[in-house]
Parts: C-alpha cells; sequence; structure tokens
C-alpha cells in the first residue's frame, strides 16, 4: 500500500473501534493517531498521558499546548513508576514492567470514560528494536493501529505533514531513564540531572540529542552534522554540566542513534 492508502486504512481502523483511548506523549506518532481518532470517533476518543519522574517537563508542557492547538482532550495522570522496584532495578526488561504499570492506569481511565480500546503510537519501525514493552503492551491488549495498517515511522511523518500537524518533524523521544545503563539504578536525582544537561543543550540549538549517564560521566549524543558546534561551545557545555554534577563531559563519536543504550543487548 502507499501512504495514501495506508491512511485511508488506518481511518477505517479506527472506525471499527468504536471507542479509544490514545496513550499520548505529543510525539507524532500520538499525535497523529489521537487527531485521526478525532476525526472519526468525535468525543468517542480521549487522550491520557502518562506524568512520572521518566518524563521531562517539557514533554508535558508540550504535549498541552498541542492537545490545545489541535482541540483534543487530554487527562494528564501521575504514575508512580519509582515505587516499583524491579522498574528501578533497570533490567534489560525495564520498559516491560513499564508498560505493565502504565496499562493498569489506561485500563482505569478508559472504563471511567466508556471507552472500548486503548491504543499507542507504536509503528513497523519500532518492531525491530529491542522494544520488551511491546510485549507488555500486548499482554494487556493495547492497540497498536500503526503497526497493524503496516505504517512506518516515515509514513507517519508523510501523512502528518500532508495534514499539516505542527509535529510531523518533531524529534523522536524517549523517556529518561532509557539514558541510564542496564543494571544501573534509576534514581529521581538521576533522572533530573539528565534531563538539566538536556534541557540545557536543547536551548543552545541541538535538536535529536541524547546525554547518557555512565556514572558520573555525560555521553554527548548528537548528529555528526553537529558535532562542530558542541566543539565551538565546548567550553560553556562542559562548565555548565559540571555545574549539574557531573565530573567528565564527552562526546560520542558515533553520533546519535535511538536506543544506544540496547547496543550491549547484541
Amino acid at each position: 500500500m502507499n501512504v495514501v492508502e495506508k491512511e485511508r486504512a488506518l481511518l477505517e481502523h479506527i472506525r471499527n473501534r468504536g471507542s479509544l483511548l490514545v496513550a499520548f506523549s505529543g510525539g507524532v506518532d500520538s499525535t497523529l493517531l489521537a487527531v485521526l481518532a478525532r476525526e472519526v470517533l468525535g468525543d468517542r476518543s480521549h487522550c491520557v498521558l502518562l506524568d512520572s519522574p521518566v518524563v521531562p517537563r517539557s514533554a508535558v508542557e508540550q504535549a498541552r499546548q498541542i492537545t490545545h492547538d489541535l482541540g483534543l482532550t487530554l487527562d494528564i495522570i501521575p504514575v508512580p513508576h519509582m515505587e516499583h522496584t524491579e522498574f528501578c532495578k533497570n533490567p534489560e526488561n525495564r520498559c516491560y514492567h513499564c508498560k505493565k504499570i502504565s496499562a493498569g492506569y489506561l485500563k482505569q481511565r478508559a472504563t471511567e470514560l466508556g471507552l472500548a480500546h486503548i491504543a499507542d503510537g507504536m509503528n513497523t519501525s519500532d518492531t525491530g528494536e529491542h522494544r520488551p514493552g511491546l510485549r507488555a503492551s500486548d499482554e494487556e491488549g493495547i492497540l497498536h493501529p500503526f503497526i497493524e495498517t503496516g505504517c512506518t515511522k516515515q509514513d507517519i511523518r508523510e501523512i502528518a505533514r500532508e495534514r499539516g500537524l505542527p509535529v510531523w518533524q518533531k524529534p523522536s523521544a524517549a523517556c529518561l531513564s532509557s539514558r541510564i545503563p542496564y543494571g544501573d539504578p534509576i534514581t529521581e536525582g538521576k533522572l533530573r540531572l539528565i534531563e538539566e544537561a538536556e534541557t540545557f543543550l536543547t536551548r543552545q540549538g541541538f535538536s535529536q540529542l541524547r546525554v547518557r549517564l555512565h556514572g558520573t560521566i555525560a555521553r554527548i549524543e548528537v548528529h555528526k552534522e553537529e558535532m562542530g558546534r558542541i566543539l565551538d561551545q565546548q567550553d560553556a557545555i562542559t562548565a555548565h554540566l559540571r555545574s549539574l554534577g557531573f565530573s567528565y563531559i564527552t562526546l560520542d563519536l558515533e553520533g546519535y542513534r535511538s536506543g544506544s543504550m540496547d547496543e550491549v543487548l547484541k
């Protein structure tokens, strides 16, 4: 199927669900899903963002703004991930535990709203990566409309662009815990340190980036074409990140790549 045919299939797939709660993050995937759901289901669709210390504050504010601008309904529900020991141990299947915890809150809200199904923005491009959370979502009955209609990340961006959605080029994001090596415990202090470092770099004009935390070492990932700008600003970047609590600041010469912490699993 081409992109136009996939969009039609998506709309029909969502329409056939009858009602839908969208697990919303403010990224291009969940935003497009929410817009399509509102188009075919109207007030029988609803967005929920699950908030916890693993979610950057900027992401929460952006989600609020996006849903306001697009006329979507949004609930923000706190989830106490940090109270769950297995999640905080940060095992290789951390995302499995996270999705299991999250599913309970999504199901509760869907029941309260009388919505028959819950869906997320997972797409076929995600299925080739280390995604234990996908198995947890499947076990909990969470739907994946983009996967079920064969949509890739590029398909989603193209449909969003054609529809004029302002997030169509928004960089991919992931929870802050993905910056911590497997086996290193997740703490709120570590999450805030990572968030503060990434917020600073974002304000310097870097778009797609990660600050991976290795003890007290910051491993910065940016696209290779932006490495020169990092080096041009190295003194200011080093000074600020050290003021946050990092001992050493490094630049990853392989550049930004999604899921780099998973490379040790291979």
